[in-house]
């Protein structure tokens, strides 16, 4: 299984990754900007912008 990065942990590496899903299980429609962000290593995973609730990322 690919690794999942929740909002609030640290970026471990420079790259681009995509929205996962929400932690809370529920269903959510995030734009197609909001889909994708660029972190560098150390960053904080944001929560999801249109909603600000925390999110699920993956490397994309």
């Amino acid at each position: 299984m690919e690794d999942r990065y929740k909002t609030g942990e640290k970026a471990p590496e420079n790259g681009k990754y995509e929205f996962d899903g929400l932690t809370n299980g529920s269903n959510s429609n995030p734009t197609e900007d909001e889909k994708h962000i660029s972190l560098q290593s150390g960053e904080t995973f944001p929560p999801l912008r249109s909603s600000k609730e925390s999110a699920y990322w993956k490397k994309a």
